[in-house]
């Protein structure tokens, strides 16, 4: 049965993701809601972030957090989750340690270590194995109230198999190069397999109130141009082909789709013509460029500051709004500002607030 909500009261990042004519730019950060607020580590309490995770009612109040602080500054909410609970649903343990990150104790290894054939293999039932995130999504839609639309969002396969195999962040990324230059075949099984669990996981989200989703392809750049093409590029496209067609055969009106291969700008143009509707930027790339190498195609940019300029002078933050603004074309059309990655630690939230009423300021007049 469909879920009623309350009607939307600010839709301006779905008309801009559908490139629409707007007032103004719409905003929302990645990692809006997390560690730099006070109020987080006050709702998280002693429990472990997996917990918040799992706990419907904790996530919900950790995704509003943000849109409560800065009321009328932010244009979009997103599900405090994490990439990782798909590799958590496919079988294999992640924990967060504190101060260092996520960690699998025992990543994949190679395709003969047991292991990978049972995660292959598995028979991932979706819908229960990440339920708590569905209940999360529906609580959260209930308690905006129509305030602003809500974002749901995976790990992008490329940078899951990352992690998979890795067994938590990296600087070398050794055991990921190790599978694609070794073992391509069983990169590529495992990376297919991930992207169906990805189709079904996001229409799932939208079925329980995401209006839009996000697929984040955060280690993207740590692939050459060309094994950017064979290893990441093939699987974004297949969720952006799947993901609508299985949205009709629920009964769901497709939703605005937007990627983020982080660090993949050489690729740009191409990832124009894999049917998200919008792309997201990081930092490394002059936001007149970008604008120069879509062209007059429908694609909308979403970006792209770079996330330290948080940590500088008032001035700087304007000049930093001032350029991106001008250099996407003043904020009526074609793009959704953000920073070019999540938020840092130890960002002030009023040097947050500050960048976004300048962008409001430099996009509304």
């Amino acid at each position: 049965m469909a879920h009623q909500f309350e009607p939307l009261t600010n839709d301006l990042i779905l008309r801009t993701a559908r490139g629409e004519d707007v007032e103004r730019a719409p905003i929302w950060i990645m990692r809006q809601a997390g560690r730099y607020l006070p109020e987080y580590h006050e709702a998280k309490g002693k429990r472990d972030f997996f917990e918040c995770c799992r706990d419907p009612e904790v996530a919900s109040t950790l995704t509003l957090q943000p849109i409560e602080r800065f009321a009328g500054l932010l244009d979009a909410s997103i599900i405090f989750s994490d990439i990782l609970v798909i590799p958590q649903a496919m079988g294999m343990v992640v924990e967060m340690v504190d101060k260092k990150g996520p960690h699998f104790p025992d990543p994949l290894k190679s395709p003969d270590d047991g292991q990978y054939a049972k995660v292959l293999n598995k028979d991932v039932d979706v819908a229960s194995e990440l339920d708590y995130v569905y209940k999360a999504i529906t609580l959260t839609r209930k308690k905006l109230k129509g305030r602003v639309p809500l974002i749901g969002f995976c790990g992008a396969p490329w940078t899951l198999f990352c992690y998979m195999v890795e067994g938590g962040g990296t600087k070398l990324f050794i055991e990921s190069k190790k599978w694609i230059y070794r073992y391509p075949d069983a990169t590529k099984a495992l990376l297919q397999k991930i992207s169906e669990i990805c189709v079904e996981y996001l229409a799932l989200q939208v079925q329980a109130g995401a209006q839009l989703i996000q697929v984040f392809d955060s280690w993207a750049g740590e692939l050459s141009p060309s094994t950017f093409k064979i290893f990441s590029e093939p699987y974004l496209a297949y969720i952006s082909e799947t993901l609508p067609k299985r949205l009709a055969e629920m009964g769901l009106e497709r939703v605005p789709m937007i990627v983020f291969p982080k660090g993949a700008n050489h690729a740009l143009d191409s990832v124009c013509n894999l049917g998200y509707d919008v792309v997201g930027l990081d930092w490394l790339i002059d936001s007149a460029e970008a604008v120069k190498i879509r062209g007059n195609r429908k694609v909308v940019f979403q970006g792209n500051a770079d996330p330290g300029i948080l940590y500088g002078s008032r001035e700087s933050i304007s000049e930093t709004v001032e350029e991106m603004v001008k250099g996407f074309g003043g904020g009526k059309k074609g793009w959704i500002a953000n920073l070019g990655h999540g938020i840092t630690p130890f960002v002030k939230p009023e040097d947050l607030k500050f960048y976004l009423q300048e962008i409001q300021r430099l996009t509304s007049s």
